[in-house]
């Protein structure tokens, strides 16, 4: 009896034993357990903060790069980055060459006279970006374009067919609006070309580039235009700030003055510029300011050379911080009231960015001479050249991430079938 009690002590023993070692096991499970959860999130925290410390540092170190560029440029690479200019041909000529691997200019503007199909531009644009790549700092170059739609289309029978922005604004929705521009900017980009001066925000009921005259609608229907081209990797312009849908008077030809005062020009000709400004990113569109007078803020000079319109108004009041772009310098209505040698020192001393001069070679030459002189000179202070200059590298280093394309495929995206279906689906002849 005694020996029976002895093994049944021995048994408890060992059940209470294996009871504890087991207890113990499924203890250190759970602390395993725990532990591989804590470190599988500190491992997930430290990815997660590690992609957000690559975001800082990408945008840190863009930022370091636009500085260190920034010092180390010549005065005369940062007049080049200045300006954006036109040239002959359907291929490289030796002057536009010229202009961008020795003058270091900083942007192109094609017109018909530079485009026959799709495949020809798209290869123009290639092979003038492998030119910029060749000059110093190998800077991505703007290629520009005014396609606005209607009257205003740029090698009209090779795209598709853009309404108007008097039709679109007339008979299409907001979204339609968005859809036209993205159709737009998608052939656009197809072929090389990475910015659009539209849309043309000029308040007015019989000018078939305006998209009418309520400031609200045209603001709706801008910010539209604007975010379609964007999605097509395309920066749009606003134009022409002020707003010269009152003047009947083609500033190609001659100068004009818009007689009224602040308060109505801000509650309406100026409202839709604001408004967008205000709400949108300021990196993803420029503004392309008139060269018609408005006396309610400058009696003597034009907008586009006042500093007045362009610093007090659209950087102080307004707010602008992007790109601000100067119509086309080679205009009647300033032309033949400023020499070209003044017109460069003029602009830029108002606070323009960009300097348009869009067909001579010999009246661009003379824009960058006479500024280069005017900065020696001491008559235009190297501080303004830095601010202008540091905006353009900021939106080229931000924006241009992708400046080669393929031929081929603008050949098809341009004027698709599914392209011309859908304009003429909206049906806008009503």
């Amino acid at each position: 009896m005694k020996k029976k009690n002895k093994y049944i002590v021995l048994l408890f023993i060992a059940i209470i034993s294996l009871l504890t070692v087991v207890l113990v096991q499924i203890n250190m499970d759970t602390k395993s357990k725990e532990t591989e959860k804590v470190e599988n999130t500190a491992d997930k925290e430290k990815e997660q903060g590690g992609k957000e410390e690559t975001d800082i540092n990408v945008i840190t170190g863009t930022d370091k790069k636009i500085e260190e560029l920034l010092e180390n440029m010549t005065l005369e690479e940062k007049i080049g980055q200045l300006m954006m200019v036109g040239f002959k041909g359907t291929e490289k000529s030796s002057e536009i060459t010229e202009l961008i691997e020795q003058k270091h200019i900083g942007g192109v503007i094609y017109f018909d006279r530079n485009m026959k199909s799709p495949k020809q531009v798209a290869k123009l644009s290639n092979s003038l970006q492998q030119s910029a790549d060749r000059s110093s700092h190998s800077l991505p170059l703007m290629v520009a374009v005014d396609q606005e739609g209607g009257d205003i289309i740029r090698m009209r029978e090779r795209v598709s067919p853009i309404p108007s922005q008097q039709e679109l604004g007339e008979n299409a929705s907001v979204e339609d609006m968005y859809r036209v521009a993205k159709l737009n900017g998608t052939e656009l980009n197809s072929m090389g070309i990475n910015i659009n001066f539209a849309p043309v925000l000029d308040l007015s009921k019989t000018d078939n580039r305006s998209l009418g005259k309520d400031p609200e609608k045209v603001y709706q229907y801008g910010t539209k235009a604007i975010q379609g081209l964007n999605d097509a990797s395309v920066t749009g312009a606003l134009k022409h700030f002020p707003g010269n849908g009152r003047s009947e008077i083609d500033p190609h030809v001659e100068t004009s003055s818009v007689e009224a005062n602040q308060l109505d020009l801000e509650n309406s000709d100026i409202y839709p510029f604001k408004k967008i400004i205000s709400e949108m990113d300021n990196q993803k569109f420029f503004v392309m300011v008139t060269h018609i007078k408005y006396p309610a803020y400058d009696k003597e000079k034009p907008a586009s050379l006042s500093k007045v319109i362009i610093e007090d108004l659209l950087r102080g009041k307004l707010g602008f911080e992007g790109l601000v772009v100067t119509d086309d310098l080679e205009m009647g209505a300033v032309n033949k009231y400023f020499s070209y040698k003044d017109m460069g020192k003029e602009a830029i001393l108002a606070g323009a960015d960009l300097l348009l001069v869009c067909h001579e070679y010999s009246h661009e030459l003379e824009v960058y001479n006479g500024l280069l002189e005017a900065v020696k000179a001491g008559e235009v202070p190297m501080e303004r050249i830095n601010e202008s200059t540091k905006r353009v590298l900021t939106y080229k280093l931000y924006n241009m991430k992708q400046t080669k394309v393929d031929p081929g495929q603008a050949a098809k995206v341009v004027k698709s079938p599914e392209s011309l279906e859908y304009i003429n689906s909206l049906n806008l002849e009503k």
